[in-house]
């Protein structure tokens, strides 16, 4: 039996524009100088206010909570507009679909973003049945650290060596790494594959067709 793990945001879903568009409204609100889009990318991965401290490190403890919680109150009015998506990636729902349906993968979720936002995404998809365990910025510190990764295979009842961490920023790797986990980073979400491959990355896909081969591997190694 092997786990397979999946980051969220810039993995499976298409969000980085929306993150970037919230990020710089949470900022301008408190009247200080937004971070660029691109910069609000590097930190996607991270939880809420580790990121916000992340891109400014000179705010003080309650300021980045402040905004952190403006961010969570402006991206739940955004989710409750009548036209809003979130979308994901071409193939990813029917790769999650194949995986969740084989008796000899189990598939989980690690993400920094929060329970509440998982569950709305999955929902809206029609995925959360895919997931056999989900573990959120909620429940658990900030990646890098490997407690997600940990308590996934804890709860699987599986060691760490026999799961694979798929994401696209140098947190998953990371994460992955310090938990004993093989990594695969994806190229289609925040960070250069340089930088998932200096990260830890064991492999870099390019396209969810060579995701699916390499996951294949995995399994069947």
């Amino acid at each position: 039996m092997k786990a397979i793990l999946f980051d969220c945001d810039g993995t499976i879903a298409d969000s980085a524009g929306l993150i970037a568009t919230i990020m710089t409204r949470a900022f301008a609100r408190f009247g200080i100088e937004p971070p660029t889009p691109e910069a609000t990318r590097a930190i996607i991965g991270l939880s809420l206010e580790t990121a916000v401290h992340a891109l400014r490190p000179s705010l003080r403890e309650s300021e980045s909570q402040t905004i952190a919680e403006n961010y969570r109150i402006e991206y739940r009015a955004e989710r409750a507009r009548p036209d809003f998506t979130e979308e994901l990636f071409a193939g990813m729902a029917a790769l999650l679909t194949d995986l969740a349906a084989r008796d000899d993968v189990l598939v989980g979720m690690v993400t920094g973003k929060s329970r509440r936002g998982v569950a709305a995404l999955t929902a809206h998809h029609g995925l959360t049945a895919c997931f056999h365990v989900v573990r959120t910025a909620d429940d658990c510190p900030s990646k890098p650290h490997p407690a997600m990764v940990l308590e996934c295979c804890g709860e699987f009842g599986l060691d760490p060596q026999a799961a694979v961490v798929v994401g696209d920023t140098t947190f998953d790797m990371q994460m992955a790494k310090a938990a004993g986990a093989h990594a695969i980073g994806v190229t289609w979400g925040s960070h250069a594959s340089v930088l998932l491959i200096r990260a830890g990355a064991d492999e870099i896909v390019t396209d969810v067709a060579a995701l699916s081969e390499a996951l294949e591997r995995f399994i069947r190694a």
